[in-house]
């Protein structure tokens, strides 16, 4: 099953010897078994590519959850033998930083017996680290494939675009175009606030590079910091700068053809056995306080 998840992961059977340290006839023989236990083809070839069946797909998807919940079982064997509970889990920089705090204080002084391992990173780390069973569910702002995974929508969220408070701006009323001459700072690739503004640029024919200067800085925090000294402007979340928007220290821009929201959600492997679990953890920790 490993060497079949490597072969998905590759689509290469040569590669995918090399990365398991094995021989490519060895890898061959393991998949040629596994179609014959299941009677059903997992892998084509077309235009000299490899790809997944329909059958393969449905094999990956439940080796992925396989997998996910056997790493679970033992942090919690582990984690009982302790005399203890163990919760791993992950969330999107915002949401990690301006959303869950008070609600994960709330939960730990109800639940002091739960040893809490708590990720903060981007989507698309995340959902890697949750494929690979180290974490046990993430809440994201991101885009995700919703076939691979079971979700519960936490809220929807403003996505408006923020510049510091003395900042110029031509007349009203604006419109995105307008900002291309602005140096815009944005997250890292891989964030899923970067990911909405490039989905929205996309969606008219446009991209970052169409923004006259473009910064790219991992951390919100100096993002803002950045914006609030007028380095450029910035799309976020509104949450994130409620302080500094309430404080005057940033101020929105008004876009009269920019209206996003976008979901802030709870998600996990799809066919998990812990599904019930996780979702009377998301009923305590994102429940209505």
């Amino acid at each position: 099953m490993e060497t079949f998840l490597e072969v998905c992961r590759c689509l290469n059977y040569t590669r995918a010897a090399e990365r398991l340290n094995v021989t490519q006839p060895a890898v061959t023989q393991h998949i040629q078994y596994l179609q014959e236990h299941y009677g059903a083809k997992l892998f084509t070839y077309h235009n000299k590519q490899l790809a997944l069946t329909a059958e393969g797909a449905m094999l990956r998807d439940a080796a992925v959850a396989m997998l996910h919940d056997e790493e679970k079982l033992k942090r919690d064997f582990a984690a009982r033998r302790e005399g203890a509970r163990s919760l791993r889990f992950g969330a999107t920089l915002t949401i990690g930083t301006y959303a869950l705090p008070q609600r994960l204080a709330a939960y730990l002084k109800r639940h002091p017996e739960v040893d809490v391992h708590f990720l903060v990173e981007n989507t698309r780390l995340l959902l890697h680290e949750l494929d690979e069973g180290r974490l046990d569910f993430a809440l994201v702002e991101g885009y995700f494939h919703k076939d691979e995974y079971d979700f519960i929508p936490w809220t929807t969220e403003p996505y408006v675009c923020v510049c510091a408070a003395e900042h110029p701006l031509p007349p009203a009323p604006l419109h995105l175009e307008d900002l291309f001459g602005e140096t815009i700072i944005l997250r890292n690739p891989g964030s899923g606030s970067r990911e909405v503004l490039v989905r929205v640029l996309e969606e008219r024919n446009f991209r970052p590079a169409d923004f006259r200067h473009v910064i790219e800085i991992s951390d919100l925090t100096i993002i803002k910091e950045l914006v609030k000294a007028d380095c450029g402007i910035t799309f976020l979340y509104r949450r994130a700068a409620e302080r500094e928007l309430a404080a005057g220290t940033l101020r929105e821009v008004p876009l009269s053809d920019f209206h996003v929201e976008h979901e802030f959600t709870f998600l996990w492997r799809k066919g998990s056995a812990f599904a019930a679990e996780f979702r009377q953890f998301f009923s305590e920790l994102c429940g209505a306080q």
